[in-house]
């Protein structure tokens, strides 16, 4: 595969928690620039448009948080709308838009021209945090990425077939004219993992922006990655571990029930553990109406029905305190990871703790009774239920409970949109939960293409 990537050039030094604009100097061709030192190299990691800005939005439009009216559903591109029915054939139909596919790579690339800049640095007593930084966060980096393109274009990981299954190609090299090929389901994760657990032990417990991945990040997505793969036990291990960082949970009650956006703004989100973002559409951000099954499930005092939306209802909690949608971690959905490790291995008390601790921020003053169970599966359908309530528009996360639930019947739902008068359904563990990978890519490096 020859996947054309665009090169970053000019390298600055970071003297504020804004965001600089002219941190890089677009070339065309690698050999245009090489950047020789741990500041070339952090510059590069610190470009937020394809490090934190652009998260796969795809998994979003097909989840079943929203619906859209026929007119704006006709009105959107190409891609969106057939996302939003899960369409399974001439998904692209000629279009060249493939962001969610390319931005990603775009990301691994650079992280890849830096951990190959990093062996032409000697670590020294006097750069050793500068140079663990970089390393730790170029691991972090690509394996979010990587980790974002498997939940949209391979097969949800299922320890029986994850040896056979199609994964993503593992772009492992910053040469770009390296031939890629699919790594098996199997091979994709254990390369997200490994990456992250190196990320862990290098990354510092703070970070000066919270662009900028920790220790405590590693371990959050590490708990979600585990999560996903059904290995519930790391999953609550590493979520664990993630809660040992320096975050606290917002009190809905002090959040304005007046401001457009309820969330505080970035950098001053103290749930926050890694800032990223997805990408966005009229469909989950504008004109899409919140699911009205979702939004009836809030009780009366639940602060969360009115903090994370507006009468309509539409969507206006998000993490990043603005339309745009969160993809990053925070503690509220370590905080459910660990509860639903915990009930699953039937800890209940655990469980109920966790998930306690988390609805008491949420709740109106003085209306919250903590909730307890009267066993594990009564604890677990609470812990899901309220990952449903806690993170419907986190990302890619519904889409990734979604596949992952789908293989428990107690879980596992058909969704449904309705446009027009025609129907459209999408059972549990139907091939279209594997996104087609975009036309043009299959043209130019001959990969396997998805079965839809």
């Amino acid at each position: 595969m020859r996947t054309i990537i665009i090169f970053a050039a000019c390298f600055i030094v970071l003297s504020s928690c804004k965001k600089q604009e002219e941190w890089l100097d677009v070339k065309s061709n690698r050999s245009d620039v090489t950047p020789k030192t741990l500041k070339d190299l952090q510059a590069l990691l610190d470009y937020p448009d394809y490090m934190n800005d652009f998260h796969p939005g795809g998994p979003l439009l097909g989840s079943d948080c929203y619906y859209v009216s026929y007119n704006t559903w006709q009105a959107e591109v190409t891609y969106a709308k057939n996302a939003y029915v899960w369409k399974a054939d001439d998904f692209y139909a000629g279009s060249v838009n493939a962001n969610d596919w390319s931005s990603p790579y775009v990301c691994v690339e650079y992280c890849n021209i830096v951990l190959e800049g990093l062996q032409k640095i000697a670590r020294t007593p006097e750069n050793q945090a500068a140079w663990d930084n970089c390393k730790g966060s170029a691991l972090f980096y690509r394996a979010f990425a990587f980790f974002n393109l498997a939940t949209t274009y391979a097969k949800p990981f299922k320890a029986a077939s994850a040896d056979t299954d199609l994964g993503i190609p593992l772009r492992l090299s910053a040469d770009v004219n390296e031939r890629s090929v699919r790594a098996s389901v199997k091979e994709t994760y254990s390369r997200i993992t490994d990456d992250l657990k190196d990320a862990s032990a290098l990354l510092p417990a703070a970070a000066l922006y919270q662009t900028r991945p920790t220790t405590f990040a590693a371990h959050a997505l590490l708990a979600r990655v585990c999560l996903s793969m059904e290995d519930y036990a790391n999953a609550g291990l590493y979520a664990d571990k993630a809660l040992s960082g320096p975050y606290k949970l917002i009190d809905f009650n002090s959040l304005s029930t007046t401001a457009s956006y309820s969330m505080p703004v970035y950098p001053n989100h103290p749930e926050v553990i890694f800032y990223a973002k997805g990408s966005t559409s009229a469909f989950n951000t504008l004109n899409g109406i919140v699911d009205s099954t979702l939004y009836r499930s809030y009780a009366s005092n639940d602060l969360r029905k009115t903090m994370l939306y507006s009468s309509v209802p539409a969507f206006k909690g998000s993490y990043t305190g603005s339309l745009s949608i969160f993809n990053g971690l925070a503690i509220n959905e370590q905080y459910l990871i660990r509860a639903e490790a915990a009930a699953r291995a039937g800890n209940i008390v655990a469980a109920m703790q966790d998930l306690n601790t988390l609805l008491g921020k949420r709740w109106r003053n003085n209306t919250f009774s903590p909730l307890t169970a009267a066993n594990a599966n009564a604890a677990l359908d609470m812990v899901i239920a309220e990952r449903r309530k806690e993170l419907p528009f986190t990302g890619t996360l519904r889409w990734i409970d979604l596949r992952r639930l789908n293989n428990d019947g107690r879980y596992a739902i058909t969704l449904t949109r309705i446009l027009n008068n025609q129907v459209y359904t999408l059972p549990p563990n139907d091939a279209r939960y594997v996104l087609p990978i975009p036309d043009i890519e299959i043209r130019l490096s001959g990969i396997e293409q998805n079965v839809r």
